[in-house]
């Protein structure tokens, strides 16, 4: 039981540094192909982020064969606090404070993993886990 864990927690990570590279890569786009300011820039990569995350991670973390629009519903609901606050501070970091725009998109990333992981465990996926025979 404790190996699955800790498989899960692998798999987590490894989908997340993949979708943390679509995040960068969109957000340098937007910053320095697009000339975006850095919270719209920001929010574009998150959308982009959290659709690849929650395809990889439902389908192969958890297993889940929960009811696809529900549990997106449930992101959705996460995301509907996170992405405001993190914009915010994006915005007060870079535009109020002048903290490299790629420190601060880094620093929110990994508050995002983490949070993100324990909402999924514990709310979106919760009671469904392990539940689509992969």
């Amino acid at each position: 039981m404790k190996n699955k864990e800790v498989l899960r927690a692998i798999k987590f990570t490894l989908f997340s540094i993949s979708a943390g590279i679509i995040q960068i890569i969109a957000d340098t786009i937007g910053l320095e192909v697009f000339k975006l300011d850095a919270w719209l820039s920001y929010l574009i990569a998150l959308v982009l982020s959290v659709l690849w995350n929650f395809t990889f991670n439902r389908a192969y973390t958890f297993k889940s064969a929960n009811n696809v629009p529900v549990a997106m519903m449930k992101v959705a609901a996460f995301y509907l606090v996170f992405t405001p606050l993190s914009t915010w501070w994006t915005d007060f970091f870079v535009a109020g404070k002048g903290i490299n725009e790629y420190v601060v998109l880094i620093v929110t990333m990994l508050i995002n993993f983490v949070t993100e992981f324990l909402y999924d465990k514990y709310v979106v996926f919760r009671g469904s886990i392990d539940t689509n025979g992969k």
